[in-house]
């Protein structure tokens, strides 16, 4: 797995999951412990060590569910609840036609997008870095900079508010990753 698709799963899972998720278990064990650091990809150690030190999953559960959870949430991780964001059905059908496997949950998800981005990394086909620039350009990127900013306004954690600026410089390299490739190869 390289760099780009370590940065998709990990900001990606943090967002779809609950905290308390027994799938996460690895991940907060390895931010809890300080050896994402030397994974992640980025220079975010500072930001990393606030995750790190604000990484109790039990503890984070109620800000999470007061964020993202129920119609009365606070900061929908729905692009289509955006007013830049793309709708639901226009998500589904761009990952469906790259054929990425989807269950009946929304595909226009905060982090379902960043797993998606991996997703097509990691299949890594001749034309899927026209589908990540295409995905960041068309499905992600009109919306999160206004989703990340009320993250940060509305998180009672110092987790979430991290995660939001983490999430903000790491989709930035990312995407400036995705320009330099499309530049070369053009």
């Amino acid at each position: 797995m390289n760099e780009f698709s370590i940065l998709c799963r990990v900001i990606g899972s943090l967002f779809n999951r609950q905290p308390q998720d027994p799938l996460l278990v690895p991940l907060f064990t390895l931010l809890r412990e300080g050896k994402l650091n030397a994974q992640w990809p980025l220079e975010q150690d500072e930001l990393l060590t606030r995750l790190q030190q604000n990484s109790d999953p039990q503890a984070l559960a109620a800000d999470y569910n007061a964020l993202f959870v129920g119609s009365d949430c606070s900061v929908p991780p729905y692009a289509s609840h955006w007013p830049d964001g793309p709708q639901e059905a226009e998500v589904r059908a761009f990952l469906t036609a790259r054929g990425m496997p989807l269950s009946d949950a929304p595909a226009d998800h905060f982090g379902i997008l960043l797993l998606a981005a991996s997703w097509l990394e990691d299949q890594s086909a001749e034309d899927e870095s026209a589908a990540q620039l295409a995905l960041f350009d068309t499905f992600l990127l009109p919306w999160c900079g206004a989703f990340l900013g009320k993250v940060e306004a509305h998180a009672t954690t110092a987790f979430y508010r991290t995660l939001a600026a983490l999430s903000r410089e790491a989709i930035q390299a990312m995407y400036d990753e995705l320009r330099e490739g499309a530049d070369d190869d053009a």
